[in-house]
């Protein structure tokens, strides 16, 4: 898998080749960078597995890195090649990372309230591994000390038959409105990334097809 992931990156910047000496510097910039932002943001998560006391703004600022930039980042090099304005450059990396933002938090609500006919995965992934999504740390954030406790008690323990703690959990998190309130986030990055496409100096329907791709992540199923 290493081996793999090292080829993967080498051809990447093999890709590159193809572009003048200015592009190929712009884009081996800004891949760079993202390379090393989600290293940071997987390591984040890892060591978040083992922490009681991850707040809201860490778990986003995670999320940002270990997703989204790969979102920004492939839109910015997108209109790199395109040899657009530095303005229209950085507003389409925010339209990306705002999505992405959205993405993952709607990855975090499915996990949970998934279709399981869908989602692709176990639905209750996240409950089993114990991790500390943006559902959990909302939950911990609305709960009364009862249901807190409740929580991390569940989150303690692993059961033979997963399917009451997963059951247990997702009440939780509809009780306390940690899920309302998940679902509002995605709302708000989603139109967070509206707005910066807006500032996007390019054709309205070059932004229609944009939007219609955001839209479409929101409302994804799987």
């Amino acid at each position: 898998g290493i081996l793999s992931g090292d080829a993967m990156l080498i051809l990447a910047y093999q890709y590159f080749e193809q572009y003048e000496p200015v592009i190929f510097q712009a884009l081996a910039k800004i891949f760079s960078k993202t390379a090393l932002e989600v290293c940071e943001g997987q390591q984040w998560d890892v060591d978040f597995e083992n922490r009681d006391d991850v707040t809201i703004p860490e778990y986003l600022k995670m999320i940002e890195y270990k997703t989204a930039v790969l979102v920004g980042a492939a839109m910015k090099m997108g209109a790199i090649i395109a040899e657009t304005s530095i303005e229209n450059c950085e507003a389409i990396y925010d339209f990306g990372l705002n999505l992405g933002i959205a993405f993952q938090l709607q990855d975090d609500y499915l996990d949970a309230f998934g279709d399981p006919e869908t989602f692709g995965k176990q639905v209750g992934g996240d409950i089993i591994e114990n991790k500390k999504t943006y559902l959990y740390l909302k939950t911990l954030q609305f709960a009364t000390p009862e249901v807190k406790e409740q929580l991390l008690h569940l989150y303690s323990i692993q059961p033979t038959d997963n399917s009451e703690k997963i059951n247990s959990v997702k009440e939780i998190f509809n009780h306390t409105g940690a899920s309302q309130a998940t679902q509002e986030a995605i709302k708000e990055y989603t139109f967070k990334a509206f707005e910066t496409l807006e500032k996007l100096n390019i054709a309205q329907d070059k932004k229609a097809l944009l939007r219609a791709f955001g839209e479409n992540l929101m409302g994804r199923k799987v």
